[in-house]
């Protein structure tokens, strides 16, 4: 006499839902052309922005600090108010030409490789 006693269990729809999207987490990534495209194209749009904000932010601090002097924060330093607000708005300025400046480098170089996806994509 055998004995076959099988156990099967299954998953209802929203756990394997659940398990399937843990299971896509920890699969390895495989890019396709639309996605290295998309990749690209922010890369793209977004290069620069890192630079000219920090640039930007620093400058503002410097010329908050030059503000604190000229609201007498520290009393008998106004000439250290418009030393502060002349050096900040010096570092504020080149912050839009240093964004342009980057996204022109960046845009240039990833152009050949952009249209090349592109066209493979559009099939011309």
């Amino acid at each position: 006499m055998e004995n076959n006693k099988i156990f099967t269990y299954s998953y209802s729809a929203l756990q394997n839902k659940e398990v399937e999207s843990i299971r896509k987490k920890y699969l390895p990534k495989e890019e396709n052309k639309v996605e290295t495209l998309r990749r690209l194209d922010r890369r793209a749009q977004s290069a620069g922005m890192v630079t000219s904000l920090t640039v930007g932010v620093i400058g503002c601090l410097i010329f908050g600090i030059g503000m604190c002097f000229g609201l007498d924060v520290f009393a008998g330093a106004d000439w250290l108010s418009v030393l502060f607000c002349v050096i900040g708005a010096a570092v504020m300025l080149p912050a839009y030409p240093v964004y342009r400046l980057i996204s022109r480098k960046v845009k240039a170089r990833l152009t050949p490789e952009i249209l090349r996806l592109s066209e493979e994509l559009l099939g011309s």
